[in-house]
């Protein structure tokens, strides 16, 4: 079995990044933590750090172990909060990762149902699809709202389902946005300033790929990560942009953006995937149901 004690000595050590910054840290003698390091470097059969300077710096091996270190303490940290939380009765406490190419509007759309819970707990968390699905599968997370399925991996052990199809909406400020540009809707783009996600999102690559056979080609002005962002800049007049219609409740709260029409051929996606803990997560049922619905 690991020794998690001799573990967490090295852990402190690689954060510190040295024997006598870790020593003063967890007010002990240096040469016993460096003893306690030695026997976990025993243990595993491989030296993890090695001397830098006046500090120590890791070896391959010791990057592989840092890794994993600091996934397990960073989850052991969280222990106390969710211990006590469970314990009082008083929170409900939802995870949850949006993947950086979703609609971050049609998310809050897909979360709503959850904000009159009393005492709701709700984290989110933003990042690639990559790095929030191994949040996923340590159990970090309770529910990850992604633009595609995850691909196939039989060690990570999730699921994954479709939750929204929905038709993608333009929106701009009115100096943008009268009845002849809305007339002349899709051709119009091609003389208006527009904002569009980023590259990786899904809806970028159906975005361009509809721009194609449209025979457009828009002027682009700026491109955002978050749909909620780019509305913001909508609206103090930098163009005009797409929008899931999941999330156009939330655009219509801010003054002077207007509907400039509907591209209904262009959707996008959301899928939400879970772990297998995450299946009988009372939370992640409700925002499950209340999609399907």
């Amino acid at each position: 079995m690991l020794n998690y004690r001799h573990l967490h000595y090295f852990w402190v050590v690689t954060k510190e990044g040295g024997f006598a910054r870790a020593a003063e840290r967890l007010d002990m003698a240096v040469q016993t933590i460096s003893a306690q390091v030695r026997e976990l470097e025993k243990s595993l059969g491989h030296q993890l750090l090695k001397p830098a300077g006046r500090g120590v710096a890791l070896t391959e091996a010791g990057q592989a172990a840092f890794a994993r270190a600091e996934e397990i303490f960073q989850l052991g940290q969280s222990i106390p909060d969710e211990v006590h939380e469970a314990a009082s009765g008083k929170v409900s406490r939802l995870a949850v990762g949006l993947s950086d190419g979703i609609s971050k509007l049609a998310a809050h759309a897909l979360l709503e149902p959850l904000l009159s819970i009393p005492n709701l707990r709700l984290v989110c968390h933003e990042g690639e699809v990559e790095q929030l699905l191994s949040e996923l599968a340590l159990h970090q997370l309770d529910l990850v709202l992604a633009g595609q399925a995850p691909p196939r991996n039989a060690n990570l052990r999730l699921t994954s389902e479709r939750l929204v199809v929905s038709p993608v909406d333009w929106y701009g400020p009115t100096r943008w946005v009268g009845k002849t540009e809305r007339a002349r809707f899709p051709q119009c783009l091609d003389d208006l300033p527009v904002l569009l996600p980023t590259g990786h999102s899904a809806l970028r690559q159906t975005l361009d790929h509809w721009f194609e056979t449209q025979a457009l080609r828009p002027r682009i002005v700026g491109e955002f990560e978050d749909s909620a962002l780019m509305a913001v800049f909508a609206a103090r007049g930098l163009g005009v942009f797409p929008v899931s219609r999941l999330g156009a409740d939330d655009v219509g709260l801010m003054r002077g953006l207007r509907l400039l029409g509907s591209s209904d051929s262009v959707k996008e996606e959301i899928h939400a995937i879970r772990s297998r803990r995450g299946q009988h997560h009372p939370l992640v049922a409700q925002v499950l149901a209340a999609a399907r619905a």
